[in-house]
């Protein structure tokens, strides 16, 4: 068995991978899914935390062009984020894994609140922690809070799992003439305005030296590939 080449990592999963092939909400099939594959990780001991998004239930951004405030429709996509965190703890917690949903908004009868002290010591002690409601702030997305977390809890690599295998030059789903991109900079991810975060996100990991990976999540057998540092996806970095 390969051993993994880091030692506490962060998982970024999009809102919309839980839906499957639902138009809306959260697929069982997937969160088992995601859970077997969490669980592949945790297993060589790698301590893992978790930022998943809420766009399978609600996006702050989409409700805020039809004329809603954005503060107030953040807000909403935030709370469901918590909704996807709890969903996923309890499929974890079928598994046989030790989990913790800590949220930026707080609401203790669901949550622990945010602390990062608190989030430390559950990694040491071989938890997942599944980071809930983004940074709680509005205008900052999910990838933003991933960025934001991985660096608070010193994580070594921030990884993401979409929908396709990697960074396209286009939108691969549009495009059939689309290009994966291996490797690349930050600094090129800015310059060619390439959607695989938002622009905040990505200049805060550029600024903080965080290595990024985006690989498939449908592939079975990806996160384990991902942590035992084989080449997948696509890597970004400051190199």
């Amino acid at each position: 068995m390969k051993q993994p080449v880091f030692k506490r990592v962060l998982l970024k999963i999009s809102g919309e991978a839980l839906m499957g092939d639902q138009e809306f909400g959260i697929s069982p099939d997937v969160l088992k899914y995601v859970a077997g594959e969490v669980h592949s990780i945790v297993e060589l001991g790698v301590q893992t935390s978790i930022v998943v998004g809420g766009g399978n239930i609600f996006r702050g951004v989409a409700a805020s062009s039809y004329g809603m405030d954005r503060a107030s429709a953040d807000h909403m996509g935030m709370l469901a984020t918590v909704i996807n965190s709890i969903a996923l703890q309890d499929v974890l917690e079928d598994h046989g894994m030790q989990t913790r949903v800590q949220s930026a908004i707080q609401m203790h009868e669901v949550a622990e609140p945010y602390i990062l002290r608190r989030a430390l010591r559950h990694l040491e002690k071989g938890r997942v922690v599944i980071f809930a409601a983004g940074t709680g702030n509005p205008y900052f997305t999910t990838d933003t809070a991933a960025v934001l977390r991985a660096q608070e809890i010193h994580a070594e690599i921030l990884i993401k799992a979409t929908k396709v295998d990697g960074l396209y030059d286009k939108d691969p789903v549009n495009n059939p003439e689309a290009t994966m991109i291996p490797d690349i900079t930050y600094m090129e991810v800015l310059e060619r305005q390439l959607h695989v975060m938002d622009m905040t996100a990505i200049s805060l990991a550029m600024d903080n030296s965080l290595p990024l990976v985006i690989f498939s999540l449908k592939e079975k057998g990806n996160f384990r590939k991902v942590i035992c540092g084989e080449k997948i996806g696509t890597r970004i970095n400051n190199q």
